[in-house]
């Protein structure tokens, strides 16, 4: 979670005058201590906080998108009218103010109170949510903040849900951020909002045709809608290689993430078996840990599949840069006490091993209640099941993206979170169809990795920069398309293509012609 920067810049209580900022421009000054962001569109004048609400990024280096501004760290998106967290991964609105314009000045007057959403009509009599997560837990406040006023019920296994499942791999794994910084909600909002999240807890069966599911302790709860948010479960090893002669951790929630920090020590040996973002971030991070880290993955690159060759070696080379050492082309062939044994023979010394080799989408209850699944929960484009009332979101969701025109399933927390959003609008008749397009960001030491889109494949890869200096952009094309971006300390032409993309336009324009 980044640190808020003390505010700088004009007094916009005293004003600045209007012929300093030109139409469409914006200025970032300060009201009150407060960081605040004022825009000029066309004659009219819009302000609101200047700090984005999710890790502090600031607004005045985003992209400001008709009355929207973008976060230009993880592409949050706000209302410049109302302050409205319109987009994860924010949470949380900021502060919308007033604005005084005269002939030669504009000022910023005060905070302008927000108001409650009115309550829904025709909305379902209950909704219960299965998986309390990235999806769940933003379907559920999206309920509450569109002015849903009846129950809501969120069951999931995870008893620590909801937290910031990205930090559980990076920062906080690394020793860099508090615990303290993990949890997306208070204590007191489930209370405070009517939320009955119950914690530990599965659902066991769910019934369509009753509108109905049963858990795990043969307790029952009808819903009028429900979504399915189930997430994934991590890949694992088997018996042939795990032989059991120490523990392998897999990382997938704050749980595990602790049994790792509590595992590692300084100066010991790690082993990370996959050489994909959660293997690597967790090299990152123990290196952050002062541990000597092997790598062993199946691919000739570290991330090929996904960042294309130039990339790869990059990705390799930085952490090489930090100590790890890579043994690629490789797989495990029996982890026994103190070490682990690769396909050709070679013996690694372990403490710790440490196994991130993909995860498959928790499909089961959708599937042994007979909705269809293909590769995933297959949904609509309002992220609606075959099952009336009943949608999905997350991990788990296969949807029809029109930015490819094929049915795609995403593993992204950004994405998860969307959907949760747009679950809940459908859920009370918004008709809001799900074409946002993909987004995610991946950290290995000071370098944030940024990528929009969607390309399982591609004929071409373009590069534009340099990535050893920390600033390119990296194009993936099929055709005559561009199906996804990946930028280094590009912030602002992530955001061009992100908002291209969505207008539906073919996204290498001006942005990456400079």
């Amino acid at each position: 979670m980044g640190e808020q920067a003390k505010p700088s810049g004009p007094d916009l209580t005293r004003g600045v005058p209007v012929t300093s900022v030109k139409r469409g421009g914006s200025v970032v000054g300060q009201v009150d201590g407060e960081a605040v962001l004022l825009v000029r569109q066309e004659d009219e004048w819009l302000a609101i906080g200047a700090t984005c609400s999710h890790y502090n990024g600031p607004l005045g280096e985003g992209l400001i998108v008709g009355e929207t501004v973008r976060c230009p760290w993880h592409h949050a998106c706000f209302s410049l009218r109302t302050g409205e967290a319109l987009r994860p991964p924010a949470l949380h609105p900021v502060t919308c103010y007033r604005v005084e314009v005269s002939a030669e000045t504009v000022r910023v007057t005060g905070k302008v109170e927000r108001k409650a959403a009115p309550a829904r009509k025709n909305a379902p009599a209950s909704v219960v949510i299965v998986g309390g997560g990235a999806a769940g837990d933003s379907a559920a406040a999206t309920l509450r903040h569109e002015g849903y006023g009846g129950p809501i019920t969120i069951v999931d296994p995870d008893a620590d849900a909801p937290y910031d499942r990205p930090n559980c791999s990076k920062d906080y794994l690394a020793g860099n951020a508090p615990e303290d910084w993990l949890p997306l909600r208070s204590p007191e909002w489930d209370r405070d909002n009517g939320i009955d999240r119950l914690r530990g807890r599965r659902v066991a069966t769910l019934r369509p045709g009753e509108r109905r599911v049963e858990l795990d302790d043969g307790s029952t709860r009808d819903y009028g809608a429900l979504l399915l948010a189930t997430g994934a479960t991590p890949a694992r090893l088997g018996p042939e290689v795990d032989r059991g002669g120490m523990p392998v951790h897999y990382l997938r929630s704050l749980r595990d993430s602790r049994a790792i920090i509590a595992a590692a020590r300084e100066g010991g040996r790690a082993v990370v078996i996959g050489s994909s973002f959660i293997g690597l971030e967790v090299a990152a991070s123990l290196r952050a840990r002062k541990m000597e880290v092997d790598v062993v993955g199946p691919d000739t690159r570290p991330l090929e599949r996904v960042l294309g060759p130039t990339l790869g070696d990059f990705i390799r080379g930085l952490h090489e840069e930090h100590g790890v050492r890579f043994h690629l082309e490789r797989k495990p062939a029996e982890i026994t006490a103190g070490a682990v044994t690769l396909d050709r023979g070679e013996r690694l010394t372990a403490d710790l091993v440490v196994v991130g080799i993909g995860v498959r989408p928790n499909v089961e209850l959708a599937q042994s209640a007979g909705l269809a699944v293909d590769r995933g929960v297959s949904v609509n484009e309002r992220l609606e099941t075959s099952a009336p009332g009943i949608y999905a979101a997350g991990d788990i969701a296969r949807w029809p993206d029109p930015l490819t025109g094929e049915r795609i399933r995403v593993e992204h927390w950004v994405v998860a979170q969307r959907q949760g959003q747009a679950a809940a609008q459908n859920i009370l008749g918004l008709q809001r169809r799900f074409d946002a397009v993909p987004f995610f960001w991946s950290q290995h030491y000071d370098v944030a990795i940024n990528y929009v889109g969607h390309a399982e494949r591609w004929d071409v890869v373009d590069v534009d920069g340099d990535p050893s200096a920390h600033d390119c952009s990296v194009w993936f094309r099929r055709g005559d398309r561009t199906y996804a971006v990946a930028t280094i300390f590009r912030d602002k032409e992530s955001l061009e293509t992100e908002a291209a993309m969505e207008r539906g336009r073919e996204a290498r324009g001006e942005a990456a012609t400079r």
